[in-house]
């Protein structure tokens, strides 16, 4: 029986050996992934849009299966509308819409929103202030009418100014401690000037100076119907949601509003800062310039570019200065949008004895992407990678909220996004050779490195001046 038995495993194993390819064709399937698919188009069913006779535009969508909707409000109140010296008001107003209305106290508020499911969130940005929640399909027509609440009846209590204003200087005093945040400060100054854009963070005297009749002042100016979009995205009855919108937002009464700063004029010349950062084991590098916006036709060929160049994981300069050099673990590029304007950004903390060495890889990588394109196969990765990420940031209500919003931000149609992955992959070798030296010229770009200056001084010098 033992010897019938050794003769069976002999002869299985015989046949797993006959029937196995051989090790180098092993080899070769594991580093082989299989061919990607082809990128799917973003679908999404048709909104409904109306616009109130006060001018609240609103967008309303069903996204989705899970009994959730996510109500948001979108209010051209952002840091662009802020004087010379109101850096961050925008930014205090927003926190201060937290601390109640007239009909109801802050903690009131914060369970009321509890109730229906979700949370109120205030965020603000460079163009605009959102107010957000994502709450049970059951209570979405509530949460239009208590979002609707906060926005116009903010009860903006004094009594939570100082507190509300110590924790934004927290948050101040922690950002400029990080030589990432220092670089950015400058970057911005540079390529925007006097600018809103280019006004990043104020100072702590500026920012403790606020007083409450400020915070008023900006809201009464700003949060006006004209210039406020709400979106509704998820499971939602339509019929009872507009009939709630209507109700909330109908008797709004439009304010006196304040017009937006125009966009800064380019300055098409190399600038440089170096920012002393003693004994730091690393440089910060920033630099980058200013490129056309969403509405140009030539935004989606500079997004392909960008992933390409170093936007990402897989681009040239992450595989140039982190894979095979070592300088950096984390290098990143990106196009930065605002409202009628777009920068361009390229971003590595590097270690600080090869500052020089890392700056003349970045460069060598744009002339290098100036003077030939991309072969089609690597370009073709990176346009399966940034058509694939579209489609998943757009998975979620939050996501396609977003999206519907950045649309109508840089009017950009409604075609927009259904186009956007045919977009993407019909952009060629030439288009992004073209891009890159129609936009991305290094004697314009602005360069701002913070580091030891005793270490990096003399690595950097051959960028210290315009060229």
């Amino acid at each position: 029986m033992k010897r019938t038995m050794r003769a069976f495993v002999v002869a299985v194993v015989g046949l797993l050996v006959t029937a196995a390819p051989p090790l180098a064709q092993q080899e070769k399937a594991k580093q082989e992934p299989p061919p990607a698919g082809t990128p799917k188009d973003f679908t999404l069913p048709k909104p409904a849009r109306f616009t109130l006779p006060n001018g609240v535009a609103v967008t309303m969508v069903p996204f989705g299966q899970v009994p959730k909707v996510t109500v948001r409000l979108v209010v051209a109140a952002g840091n662009l509308y802020e004087g010379k010296n109101e850096v961050w008001l925008a930014d205090l107003t927003g926190r201060m819409l937290r601390e109640g209305t007239t009909a109801r106290q802050a903690d009131a508020l914060a369970r009321e929103f509890a109730g229906m499911g979700g949370e109120l969130t205030v965020g603000v940005g460079p163009d605009r202030t959102n107010i957000t929640t994502d709450v049970l399909t059951e209570r979405g027509a509530d949460a239009a009418r208590l979002i609707a609440e906060v926005a116009r009846q903010p009860l903006l209590p004094p009594s939570e100014l100082a507190r509300v204003k110590a924790g934004l200087a927290r948050d101040l005093a922690i950002q400029k401690s990080t030589p990432q945040a220092q670089a950015q400060e400058r970057f911005h100054q540079a390529i925007y000037g006097e600018h809103p854009y280019g006004r990043l963070f104020p100072t702590e005297e500026m920012l403790g100076g606020y007083t409450i009749e400020q915070v008023r002042a900006f809201h009464q100016a700003r949060f006006a119907p004209s210039v406020s979009r709400l979106y509704v995205a998820g499971v939602f009855d339509a019929a009872a949601m507009e009939r709630a919108v209507r109700d909330a937002f109908g008797s709004w009464e439009a304010g006196k509003e304040t017009s937006a700063a125009p966009p800064p004029s380019r300055k098409p010349e190399r600038q440089f800062a170096l920012l002393d950062r003693p004994e730091a084991p690393q440089s910060t590098l920033y630099l980058g310039l200013r490129v056309p916006d969403p509405s140009h036709a030539d935004w989606i060929p500079l997004q392909v570019t960008d992933s390409l160049r170093g936007g990402a994981f897989g681009s040239r300069i992450t595989t140039n200065i982190r894979e095979q050099k070592g300088y950096t673990y984390s290098p990143f590029s990106s196009v930065n949008p605002h409202a009628r304007d777009a920068h361009w950004a390229q971003v590595a903390d590097v270690t600080s004895s090869v500052t020089g060495a890392a700056l003349k890889e970045i460069f060598a990588e744009i002339d290098r992407l100036r003077g030939e394109p991309p072969s089609p196969e690597e370009l073709q990765g990176i346009k399966n990678n940034l058509a694939g990420t579209f489609v998943v940031r757009n998975s979620s209500r939050q996501g396609v909220i977003s999206q519907l919003a950045f649309v109508d931000l840089h009017g950009l149609g409604d075609d927009y996004l259904a186009n956007y992955v045919k977009r993407v992959m019909a952009v060629t070798p030439g288009d992004v050779r073209r891009v890159a030296s129609d936009y991305l010229k290094p004697e314009q770009m602005a360069l701002v490195v913070v580091g030891d200056k005793k270490s990096v001084e003399a690595q950097v010098a051959p960028w210290a001046t315009k060229q």
